[in-house]
Parts: C-alpha cells; structure tokens; sequence
C-alpha cells in the first residue's frame, strides 16, 4: 500500500472516529437540556423605559462578591445602565478602581468571621446582589461550606433585617440541596435557606459553564471552558454561558415584575434573557 493511500485512509477513520465522537457529544447535552426558556419578547424595545422609570424610583443596592469574575462584570453592566442612586461593595477587602465610573461607589470592609459587628453595612439597601462563592479545591470542604453557604446566608439575613426587599443570589446549574455532590449540595441548600427568609422578590440564577479566562488558574474549569467554548460554536447547549450574558441578564432580571416571589433562572433563561434585553 502507497504511503499516500494509507495516509489517507488513517484520515478517513479518523474523521469517522471524530464525526461519531460529536454526535454522541451532542446527544449527551441535549439530553441534560434545560426545559425551554421563558420567552421575552420584545424585551429591547421596553427596557429603556424599565430602566428610566426604575431610576426615578432612586433605588439604592449592594454587591457581594465584586471582586469575583461575575460580580466585576454586574458591576460594570449596573454602571453602565445607571439604574441605582447609590451602589455599595462589601467585602473583606477594599478594591481599586482607575475608571472614573467608579468614583462614586461605596465600599464596606468587613469580617466575614464576624458580620454581626457589621449590620450597618446592610442596612438601607433596596436590592441586593450575591455573587460571592469559592472552590472546595481552593478553600477545602469546610471551607467551602463556611463561604458559599454560611457567609451567603448570614449575609442575607443582615441585608433583610436591614430592610433589602430583593434579593438576586448567583448560584450554580444542577443546585439541589439532596445531591450527594458536595458542591450541589450546598448551592442547593443555600438557595432553600434565602427562600425561607422571605424576601418580597427572590430571583435564582443557575448558569452552566462560565465562559471567561480567569485570573485564578483552576486547570479543570480552565479544560471545561475550552471545550464548552468550541462546542457552543457550532452547537447550542445548556451547559455554558458567556458571563457578560449573565450580568446583563441580573441586571435586567431586577427591572421586571414577575408574579412569582420566587423565580430560578436555568442556563437558558439566563441566556434568552440577557441576549433580549440589549441595551
């Protein structure tokens, strides 16, 4: 056998080998689909005029978690679109900002170990914001346990007692507080916990992959991000989501009126969502 023939029968097969690898790749995504996403239609040509009159109302917020990959990009979304007379960080640390677009910003330090020394700085706040979370790899089990479940839910109570009448917590797809997944759990957990605070509204965000380069180096998400990023190139699916896509559609979320006091947003609600609402 020629080395040209053999060279391209190996071709062959391989791209045989490779076809079938997507298709079971696709068939495994649709399986785990989100169920359809809540339409909203005609959402660009009403959000200006959701924005305007949400603005005249002078309402105050305050973000968890900014200096995360979402919470930078909610924060700028809410800068840009200007729906909120006031916008307060808190955080165990103070951040740095050069843009002048974030002159105005009120930042609250405090002790995650200790909130109760710091109700003040929920205290006042119509909206509230949670993108505030870690790694088991990064933090360890307990550790994990004690930031996106106990400090989430602390913080929370405070923001309610302090009179916070919504709450917008970012949590993960597949949450669910009876999975034996560690990670699921408490994300499951922590949402039923909020929930039974009773906030007037309560939105649920549950994205799939996040779709961003991170400063922190996690190889696995790093590997995940790869592939859902190729794969979404030419094939729709539940599993990722650019994460601008998700703080535009935070930010839009707070503007409607559901009739529901609690809503969960799967992938692809947050996807049909921030997509629709433009700027």
């Amino acid at each position: 056998m020629s080395v040209v023939k053999l060279l391209c029968t190996t071709l062959g097969k391989a791209t045989g080998l490779l076809t079938v690898l997507i298709v079971v790749i696709a068939a495994f995504l649709k399986y785990f689909d989100d169920p359809d996403p809540v339409k909203f239609t005609s959402m660009a040509d009403d959000m200006k005029t959701l924005e305007e009159n949400f603005r005249q109302q002078n309402k105050s917020c305050f973000i968890l978690g900014a200096s995360g990959e979402t919470g930078r990009v909610l924060l700028q979304e809410l800068l840009e679109r200007n729906i909120f007379s006031k916008i307060t960080l808190i955080g165990r640390r103070q951040l740095t900002f050069e843009d002048k677009a974030y002159e105005n910003l009120v930042q609250e330090v405090v002790d995650f170990e200790k909130l109760d020394d710091y109700a003040a700085a929920f205290q006042g706040h119509n909206v509230g914001y949670c993108c505030l979370g870690t790694t088991r790899a990064k933090a360890g089990a307990d550790g994990f346990i004690r930031v996106d479940h106990d400090y989430v839910l602390k913080s929370a109570e405070l923001a309610k007692a302090g009179g916070c009448t919504q709450f917008h917590l970012e949590s993960s797809r597949g949450a669910d507080k009876n999975s034996g997944f560690l990670y699921l759990k408490v994300k499951g957990q922590v949402e039923a916990d909020i929930e039974a605070l009773g906030f007037d509204r309560y939105a649920i965000y549950r994205p799939g992959v996040l779709l961003v380069e991170r400063q922190e180096s996690r190889p696995t998400e790093w590997l995940a991000r790869k592939f859902f990023s190729a794969f979404s190139a030419v094939c729709s699916t539940s599993m990722s989501i650019p994460i601008q896509v998700v703080g535009k559609a935070m930010v839009s979320n707070t503007l409607l009126q559901p009739e529901q006091k609690t809503e969960i947003l799967e992938n692809k609600d947050i996807t049909s969502l921030g997509k629709s609402a433009g700027k």
